[in-house]
């Protein structure tokens, strides 16, 4: 299942809503969703969302849309 993950960049600033970023990560759950990011980057996850059908379609329609992989 695809996932869109919001974040913001580092864990040191209180988050503010105008320096959320997305990316989007392939994973069987959003429990795994969230440890990939977590492991690999030191993001401030603020919100996980799984994507499917029209929603799924849409974010693809996006030229900025592109799975991000993690080096395992």
């Amino acid at each position: 299942m695809i996932f869109k993950v919001y974040y913001q960049e580092d864990q040191i600033r209180n988050p503010k809503r105008e320096d959320t970023k997305s990316l989007y990560i392939d994973a069987e759950t959003e429990v795994e969703a969230r440890a990939l990011v977590s492991d690999n980057t030191k993001h401030n996850i603020e919100f996980i969302e799984p994507l499917e059908g029209k929603f799924l379609e849409y974010e693809q329609e996006n030229p900025d849309y592109k799975l991000t992989e993690f080096n395992k």
